[in-house]
């Protein structure tokens, strides 16, 4: 991947707003035919890098390399991207919005999926999120662009709508298009070739799923006492997390976790774990805010 150009390339970008660093010195490519996850909480910086890779706001410092140049209006024609609002106009219909998408860059109307060609007469905000964001999936592929940028793309979407639209990505990433996609669920991480995590404005970790983790474990408690366990691990400030049932730590010696719940009077087993991306996420975030 290394003998390739990247479609595009953040070198050391940084953007301030006045004494506020929202991005703080932050690299990454997306190159032909790969998935980039870029993961992080709500204000790590995901979305403030993406306008920055857009062209949408200019860097405080560093710089981003778009096909070849800077981001302009001839950049911008050859991406394609869903922003975490879809960019959709909820007073025109589905027709209308496509029609109006295809003319702004000049290209021919798509064909619609059966869903989306049913309800092509309705207003965009009479139709449910999952239909919007199909709808914003189609308008940005319209014109077959060479990268694709999504924003969130599937948040809020019921899981069998969000793996279709993740069939499309990855028939997308097939077809030599690269992919730059933030997204909250972290299952969705593992849909990803490559991932950087961003914490505080800063890119803290990058590669696979397994580079990323490392040799960071975690410990299991079971217990049918969960939800005890859980609000005695809380209270006593330890990083715990809820998988369904299971009461998870990461990064927390197994008998740290013991003494907390032999002084709320918890019998449990404790067993050590790989972590996951979220609790090295987790983590990350722990060290990286302030006492």
């Amino acid at each position: 991947m290394s003998e390739r150009a990247p479609l595009i390339r953040a070198d050391r970008v940084t953007k301030r707003y006045g004494s506020f660093t929202a991005v703080d010195t932050v690299s990454l490519d997306v190159f032909p035919g790969e998935i980039v996850g870029l993961l992080g909480a709500n204000g790590a910086g995901k979305t403030t890098l993406i306008k920055n890779l857009l062209g949408l706001t200019v860097p405080t410092e560093g710089a981003v390399i778009a096909f070849g140049r800077l981001p302009d209006r001839a950049t911008r024609g050859r991406l394609g991207y869903v922003p975490q609002g879809l960019g959709l106009w909820p007073t025109l219909t589905v027709a209308e919005n496509i029609s109006f998408a295809s003319a702004a860059f000049q290209a021919e109307t798509p064909t619609l999926e059966p869903a989306l060609a049913a309800v092509r007469g309705r207003l965009v905000g009479e139709i449910g999120l999952g239909l919007q964001r199909q709808l914003a999936f189609t308008i940005a592929l319209a014109h077959h662009p060479e990268l694709l940028v999504l924003d969130e793309p599937t948040s809020g979407v019921e899981p069998l709508a969000r793996a279709r639209l993740w069939d499309t990505v990855h028939d997308q990433a097939d077809q030599g298009v690269g992919v730059l996609v933030t997204t909250h669920y972290m299952q969705e991480a593992q849909q990803c070739d490559r991932l950087v995590l961003m914490s505080h404005g800063k890119a803290v970790a990058a590669g696979s799923e397994r580079d990323i983790i490392g040799n960071t474990t975690a410990c299991e408690v079971d217990t049918p006492h969960w939800a005890a366990a859980f609000a005695a691990l809380d209270e006593a400030g330890l990083p715990v997390t809820l998988n369904g049932r299971r009461v998870r730590l990461a990064d927390t010696p197994s008998d740290t976790i013991i003494r907390a719940l032999h002084g709320a009077h918890i019998t449990a087993d404790v067993r050590e774990v790989p972590a996951t991306v979220e609790e090295k996420m987790t983590v990350i975030d722990r060290a990286a805010t302030p006492a």
